[in-house]
């Protein structure tokens, strides 16, 4: 589809809830919106169209999304009164599971997709504009891979990091998640697909491609005479010319692979920082989640990976208060943490989600201990993170660098383990690996100097 005039264009706007898979497909969602005629926005004031991409994760999801809703009812309505039409949309986790429920308890929404069919906004804007209000709700993620294919994503000028979706879904079914639910079974992109898109970034500037998916290092391709595995992708996509650096998100510990640690270890491009989700540290607690990994398990996993790239700092999930988890698994979970430790890590009070297992046991742990748990593990994760960029100060990290900082001459870049680095210098460095040692941490930024002005790490 050619873009329409910029005479006729109008305004899109898309919130995004959640995931960087959400992150990304609010992204991919904009795009489209942009091809059919709607210049992205940074608010629903001045929009033509509002989509709502939501995430079914966390607690009260649905709710959320029907605040949102409530307040754009009111904006229709004083759209409508000056003769101005609001096309409203819902996407995403919250729309696959709810999609029925979203059309009949809000009227204000005019179409629903799912996750896997935002590739069909077109289609739904078309029907929506002919007095339909329809759902999407099939999963088509072949498709939604051929579309990525057909009608690759725009990037920012000058976008120095991107996400790259390589897998969708998830086969494990843990107990607390609603994910196979809404985004269906695993399945993994074309390998050459991949690799094109990537070869596109890098030609449009970009250094750094992160491979997304909910879990992304069971990715798995048949194609071209052989099986693909995320570390065959990873000995693929380092030979790309530009591409400096090389990440995943989000990982989990059964398909940690001697393969894929072997790339830590042999692939520079490959960044020494691996999210990999533990959620308890409670065996009991574990299997409950349908884990269907130890605690030691986890322990053993973060030795084979350190002992194969010393380097490597980790991050995770916690999950505090799962049904049945009594005082002393709490105390597991902290004694995991203190074993491991951690450079960063997100942490949640368990909360119900419709559909799964863990929402009907009857053994619900009260919200004010959830509450106490949180805080505890809380402070021993942030007390980590801070020692971890602390013992970052004297030492030289290479830097990619991003943006501007907020001040005249202010530069910002990331270290090989996601830590913002601000430094004084010039706009050229921008889209490069600096050498820089740093001096000083801040509450949510390193601070450093430049080793030598003209030097660059090569890559």
């Amino acid at each position: 589809m050619r873009d329409k005039p910029t005479a006729e264009r109008g305004g899109g706007y898309v919130k995004s809830f959640g995931c960087q898979m959400n992150v990304y497909d609010s992204a991919r969602i904009g795009g489209l919106l942009e091809t059919a005629g709607f210049d992205q926005r940074d608010g629903v004031e001045d929009a033509d169209i509002v989509v709502l991409n939501t995430c079914h994760i966390r607690e009260k999801a649905a709710e959320k999304v029907y605040s949102e809703l409530g307040q754009l009812r009111v904006l229709k309505a004083e759209r409508a009164a000056q003769g101005r039409k609001l096309v409203v949309g819902v996407a995403g986790c919250v729309a696959q599971a709810e999609g029925d429920e979203i059309l009949k308890r809000a009227p204000v929404v005019d179409f629903v997709l799912g996750p896997q069919a935002y590739h069909r906004i077109d289609e739904a804007l078309a029907r929506a504009r002919a007095g339909e209000r329809p759902f999407y709700g099939e999963f088509e993620t072949s498709e939604k891979f051929r579309d990525l294919r057909e009608r690759p994503m725009r990037i920012a000028p000058r976008q120095i990091s991107a996400f790259v979706t390589v897998q969708e879904g998830c086969d494990k079914f843990c107990s607390f998640c609603v994910v196979p639910y809404t985004r269906g079974a695993e399945i993994s992109r074309a390998a050459p697909d991949i690799v094109a898109e990537v070869e596109r970034l890098a030609s449009d500037g970009v250094r750094e491609a992160t491979l997304i998916g909910q879990n992304v290092n069971a990715y798995r391709w048949s194609g071209d005479g052989r099986t693909w595995t995320l570390a065959d992708l990873f000995s693929r996509l380092a030979a790309v010319p530009g591409i400096a650096r090389l990440r995943y998100t989000t990982s989990h510990p059964l398909d940690m692979d001697e393969a894929l640690i072997a790339a830590h270890r042999d692939l520079s491009a490959v960044m020494p920082y691996l999210h990999l989700p533990v959620q308890s540290g409670s065996d009991a607690v574990l299997r409950a989640m349908n884990r269907r990994h130890t605690s030691d398990d986890y322990r053993r996993l973060i030795d084979r990976i350190r002992a194969a790239r010393p380097d490597t700092a980790l991050s995770s999930d916690f999950i505090v208060g799962f049904p049945g988890e009594t005082g002393q698994d709490f105390q597991d979970t902290l004694r995991l943490v203190r074993d491991v430790g951690f450079a960063s890590s997100f942490s949640f009070k368990y909360s119900r989600r419709p559909g799964t297992p863990g929402a009907e046991r009857a053994d619900q742990i009260e919200e004010q201990a959830k509450k106490e748990r949180l805080a505890e593990l809380q402070a021993l994760l942030e007390s980590q993170r801070v020692a971890f960029n602390a013992a970052c100060v004297g030492r030289t990290l290479d830097v990619l660098f991003e943006k501007p900082g907020r001040h005249a001459g202010q530069f910002v870049g990331r270290t090989p383990y996601l830590q913002s680095v601000q430094v004084d210098g010039s706009a050229s460095l921008i889209g490069t690996v600096r050498r820089v040692r740093i001096a000083r941490p801040g509450s949510n930024s390193l601070f450093g100097e430049l080793v030598d002005m003209d030097e660059r790490v090569a890559s």
